[in-house]
């Protein structure tokens, strides 16, 4: 009896299998295809109808990234960039959500919607004075001058606020008895208990200041200052483009990125849950 109710109660989430299925690989396919294409030549890939399969995968394309792109030094640059960015958001958006969240003082609402009101003005508006600013610091053509106006984010910010509101108020409240001051509240009892928010601002980090090319392209014009999302831009030309390697050079420039975030999969997502962005 216990099998024959076991088999209509599995058969009835075939389809939401099936569906599930067919989306992952719709998700799956793009990158699938960019590996294929970074194996192929440039002929195959501008065939009609398209090869999917290359005759003779070959790594040529791999090599040939080496020999066009200074691709060690960019790959390093990008890594120094992302993980200052990833720091410095970590601790101006913990601090200033902590503050919004627990802190009263006055005009804090009034403050808050102000940061708020940045995620609704495009980025490319700050562009020009972001510029002038780089450049008066003389910091044009460094990494600085590129992780400078990410240090701190309006996004970081909110959801490191959602994320301290949903602590429980006591446990400040238990610190306080104890003689702790707000900065001791803040550092050894809210911040350990505000993990998964901390992994999901510094995934999301990671992964917008990896893929980051608006900026930095106006910031540098050397290659060796580029980090590698501009260096491989760099490999589209004016007349004609090298699309095998540019997709082995985004092949390799994507694999720090995805091990990071299989490593980290289930905190950014708990993370994202517990902030309230559901």
């Amino acid at each position: 009896m216990s099998r024959r109710r076991k088999g209509p109660s599995q058969a009835r989430y075939l389809p939401i299998h099936i569906m599930l299925i067919l989306g992952g690989f719709v998700m799956v396919f793009p990158f699938l295809w960019q590996l294929l294409m970074s194996l192929s030549t440039n002929a195959e890939i501008r065939a009609i109808p398209p090869v999917v399969v290359p005759e003779s995968p070959s790594i040529s394309n791999y090599l040939a990234v080496f020999q066009r792109l200074p691709f060690l030094n960019q790959f390093w640059t990008s890594v120094l960039i992302t993980v200052l960015r990833a720091g410095g958001q970590l601790i101006f958006c913990s601090m200033a959500g902590y503050a919004f969240a627990r802190m009263r003082f006055r005009g804090s609402s009034v403050l808050f919607a102000l940061v708020l009101a940045i995620l609704m003005i495009p980025g490319q508006a700050f562009i020009i004075k972001q510029y002038q600013l780089i450049q008066g610091f003389g910091l044009l053509e460094t990494p600085w001058g590129i992780v400078l106006p990410g240090l701190f984010s309006a996004f970081g910010t909110f959801l490191m606020r959602q994320t301290f509101m949903g602590l429980p108020a006591e446990l400040e409240e238990a610190a306080r008895l104890d003689g702790c001051n707000p900065w001791q509240t803040f550092y050894r009892i809210m911040l350990p208990l505000a993990t998964p928010g901390l992994f999901a601002v510094g995934i999301t980090t990671v992964l917008w200041s990896w893929n980051d090319l608006l900026w930095p392209l106006i910031i540098t014009t050397r290659e060796e200052s580029m980090p590698l999302s501009v260096g491989i831009s760099t490999l589209a030309g004016q007349h004609a483009t090298d699309y095998a390697t540019i997709m082995a050079a985004s092949v390799m420039a994507m694999a720090p990125i995805f091990i990071i975030f299989f490593i980290m999969q289930k905190r950014v997502i708990s993370g994202l849950a517990t902030s309230g962005l559901k």
